[in-house]
């Protein structure tokens, strides 16, 4: 049942829709009797079609209903509309536990005192006769003043008799698999009596909890598979992590609680949420009186003359704890780490030579084109090995070098035409175009690439024999020990580096074996072959090192305070990985020769949107936490805190900041650049936004989204009504004319068009070139501003409409070419304003430093 604002319900009227899921929509509603607003859950239309299903749901409703309780979400009412079950409970203000979780672990006294108020909840419903059953992260809500509830009682089910088949058609946790391999729904909470598809009681709500507490202190899934399957077989089986493994600092009562809540017996766990609730209650109050002596770090101002003349372990606290003010204090060993390049630039491969000592490695040092260097673990020189621009790919057991000769630099790698050279010397061979990767066979006679063939991503092995083909993007192919399995990082969107580990065997049997993390950037086979190491990262600002063996199992073996990414594994387990010190810069100039100037504000400034008359900047920063909106002026004045949200779009006559914001599900909403309050766009159901812009009336705004389906799809919405309706179907519509009646499209074959916004057959662009990226349309409507495919340097040319006419307008290249990786490649890349004037762009940097680490496992 899909209601629209202002539609009401006995005496309910709709506000706005608030969320959507497997069971239905959540509104925002008004109850016309009392004055309040609340929330409204209308039900899916086929609980209707089912009158015994109906009538027990209307009776297990009633019960949670009549529950009373601070820990529980209050329901108020229950009804039909049009034959259609309704819930209306109170509405809450926060965010779910699912949202906390994705900014990482919770600390140790915060997480307690949320499942102190989970176990107060589960008691009083348990007292009553009513499981959970479908207790996870999601139906965990954080009110912002601290409060949590459970969500979602009036859809469990009432302990009562039952048979085993009626238990595992009705229970919500089991239909979860849509496709094979595929974890889907709340698999990975399940008891183990929920598995086997056997009566549950209120123990079953236990071993849930245990899971979720598990969750939110590890930052990790404690049953996490490659699928359903596996996910369910290793809740009957096996056990999660120590919590102590990855801290030994760990208190070991609380690892007690989860290990008693997580026994696969429900007769050997806690017996009630009362127990569970009381040594929860003793271990807060530990917690509170807990001090731990701390340890001030050295500044990390002066870690190249400490490099020089102190211990190598207190070098791995300068670099690996700087951004701490103290440290806990621990008895176990920590690793060791040696630093071996000190130049300011960005590495774009690295290896070890067979004698284990000798490191090979490419970088782009000083603003330099890229080239290959050489040094030792035992001495911190570099130097050239001569082979002219070229980035190192990999090095053969007998001393030959993979590289791409002549490569150009782009996003931080090396990518080309592959060569193969001697390290001893001589000129590099040319053997096969569009390599973007490759690693040798154990026996130095083989090479596995990844390389790009009509649009295509291909792992060969050797090379011309295809293993893999994808439409997304392949990365750091490795060879593993025995050569019989081929690793890679699989990443299902071109250019994103989000996806997972994988690996293929020689008659091209592809498996996924980790789970999917952001930012992926390196990988290497452990000596042993058994498992790998990547880094990357689920949640959090930083990567970290993690290991994944080849049944799946998961673990993190190190976090540091900074960009990390792993390049290779010697025989006898020394590590060797970069450091990434990364940032984003705002770049603001005008058409003419005027001197440009930096307008970033923290580290990873991004902009979004400048004003027509090129005095004011709207732009975001996302390095620290969710994504913040800020305004800058041009002129260099300080810039305003506007809300958090990524930036989207300025308002023509810039009172409002259209920005997309995540809680409790992605939504638009509007940040005033004045005085003023934020007002909330009606929901569209959208899973995430692409871009945004408004018409030149101020009333409406163009939209591109995905759905739940994962298609993206264009929208035009009214900001008032919330009204949406699609327009260019199948392309995305990014660009309105300064007259509001065209938009200017990417089309679903890859060329662009111009549709009218009301409809019609669209007319081709010509002037474009492939690969070029729509910017902005000049202010009378008769040309575009257009970035090239080019990069660097970028070039941003002026395409009139009528005759195609392409002309050069300007020319981007950040002034400082140090450890420059590109300018951002994403819509709002390059922003100019309708004029010509005025132009603002985004561009990333990278500095590397290059480590050996000794003692990881």
């Amino acid at each position: 049942m899909t209601l629209s604002p202002g539609a009401r319900l006995g005496p309910y009227e709709v506000v706005a829709l608030l969320g959507a899921g497997g069971m239905g929509e959540v509104y925002r509603a008004l109850d016309s009797r009392l004055g309040r607003e609340v929330a409204l859950k209308a039900l899916r239309a086929s609980f209707s079609q089912d009158p015994d299903r109906l009538r027990r749901f209307e009776r297990e409703a009633r019960a949670a209903g009549a529950l009373n309780h601070p820990n529980l979400l209050a329901i108020y009412d229950l009804g039909t509309h049009e034959g259609s079950p309704y819930i209306v409970s109170e509405l809450l203000e926060g965010e779910t536990l699912r949202a906390r979780l994705g900014q990482g672990a919770v600390p140790l006294r915060k997480a307690l005192d949320y499942t102190v108020q989970i176990a107060a909840g589960l008691a009083a419903a348990h007292q009553k006769g009513i499981v959970h059953r479908d207790l996870k992260p999601e139906n965990l809500f954080l009110t912002k003043d601290g409060r949590l509830k459970i969500l979602d009682f009036g859809l469990a089910k009432l302990t009562e008799p039952n048979s085993v088949g009626e238990e595992g058609e009705n229970a919500p946790t089991v239909s979860v698999m849509t496709e094979p391999g595929a974890v889907m729904g709340t698999v990975g909470y399940m008891s183990p009596e929920q598995v086997l598809a056997r009566p549950v009681d209120h123990r079953s709500d236990i071993f849930s909890f245990g899971v979720i507490l598990y969750e939110m202190l590890s930052g990790q899934r404690a049953f996490r598979r490659n699928s359903a399957v596996e996910t369910m077989n290793a809740i009957l089986k096996e056990e999660p992590p120590e919590l102590v493994e990855t801290n030994p600092n760990f208190p070991a009562g609380v690892d007690r609680v989860i290990r008693h809540c997580l026994e696969k017996n429900g007769e050997e766990r806690f017996q009630s949420a009362q127990d569970l609730g009381f040594d929860l209650k003793a271990l807060l109050e530990e917690a509170g009186r807990r001090r731990r002596p701390p340890v001030v770090a050295p500044r990390s101002s002066k870690w190249r003359s400490l490099a020089a003349g102190i211990g190598l372990t207190l070098l791995a606290a300068v670099i690996f704890f700087a951004a701490r003010k103290t440290v806990s204090v621990s008895t176990a060993p920590l690793p060791i780490f040696r630093q071996l390049t000190f130049r300011q630039g960005t590495i774009s491969g690295a290896r070890f030579a067979p004698d284990g000592q000798t490191i090979i490695y490419s970088a782009a040092w000083d603003g330099k084109p890229a080239e290959l260097f050489t040094t030792r673990a035992d001495g911190p020189e570099s130097r050239p090995l001569g082979f002219g621009t070229a980035g190192l790919l990999a090095v053969s057991s007998g001393g030959e070098l993979a590289i791409t000769s002549g490569c150009e630099f782009t996003w931080g790698e090396c990518q080309g035409t592959l060569a193969l050279v001697r390290l001893a010397g001589g000129a590099p061979r040319q053997v096969l175009e569009n390599v973007h990767y490759a690693d040798w066979s154990p026996d130095g006679k083989t090479l596995a690439v990844a390389r790009a063939v009509e649009g295509r991503y291909r792992l060969e092995f050797p090379a011309g024999r295809v293993l893999y083909e994808t439409r997304g993007w392949i990365t750091h192919p490795r060879v593993s020990p025995k050569a019989d399995l081929i690793a890679f990082l699989d990443h299902p969107v071109i250019g994103n580096k989000a996806g997972a580990v994988a690996v293929v065997d020689l008659a091209g049997k592809k498996r996924t074996l980790s789970g999917k993390y952001r930012n992926l950037g390196g990988l290497a086979w452990h000596p042993s072959g058994e498992e790998l190491w990547f880094s990357g990262r689920q949640t959090g600002r930083w990567g970290s090192l993690n290991q994944v063996t080849l049944s799946g199992r998961e673990r993190m073996i190190l976090r540091p305070p900074a960009g990390l990414r792993i390049q290779d594994i010697s025989r006898e387990g020394i590590v060797l990985l970069d450091r990434d010190e990364g940032g984003s810069r705002l770049i603001f100039g005008a058409g003419g020769p005027t001197q440009e100037r930096d307008l970033a504000w923290l580290d990873w400034s991004t902009a979004a949107d400048i004003s027509a008359d090129g005095r004011n900047l709207l732009f975001y920063e996302w390095g620290h936490g969710a994504p913040t909106t800020y305004l800058r002026k041009t002129d260099g004045s300080d810039a305003v805190r506007l809300g958090e949200g990524k930036a989207l779009a300025l308002s023509p006559d810039g009172k409002w900041a259209m920005v997309q914001q995540e809680t409790p599900s992605p939504h638009l909403a509007l940040l005033p650049t004045g005085p003023g309050e934020k007002k909330l766009l009606p929901q569209s159901g959208m899973a995430d936004y692409y871009a945004a812009t408004w018409f030149p009336d101020g009333k409406r705004i163009l939209l591109v989204g995905e759905g739940q389906d994962g298609v993206p799809r264009s929208y035009v919405q009214d900001v008032a009504s919330g009204e949406m309706r699609a327009v260019a179907e199948g392309s995305i519509a990014v660009l309105v004319s300064p007259e509001g009646k065209r938009l200017a499209v990417y089309g679903p074959d890859g060329a662009r068009y111009i549709y009218l916004v009301e409809g019609g057959k669209p007319a081709s662009i010509s002037g474009l070139v492939p690969g070029d990226t729509l910017i902005q349309w000049s202010a009378d409507g008769r040309s575009l501003f257009v970035r090239g495919p080019e990069d660097p340097p970028v070039r941003v040319f002026r395409v009139d409409l009528a005759s195609g006419r392409r002309q050069l307008w300007k020319e981007l290249t950040p002034s400082d070419p140090v450890g420059n990786v590109g300018v951002s490649a994403d819509q709002r890349g390059v922003l100019v304003t309708p004029d010509g004037k005025f132009f603002v762009y985004t561009y990333w940097t990278a500095l590397s430093t290059l480590f050996l680490a000794e003692g990881l496992k």
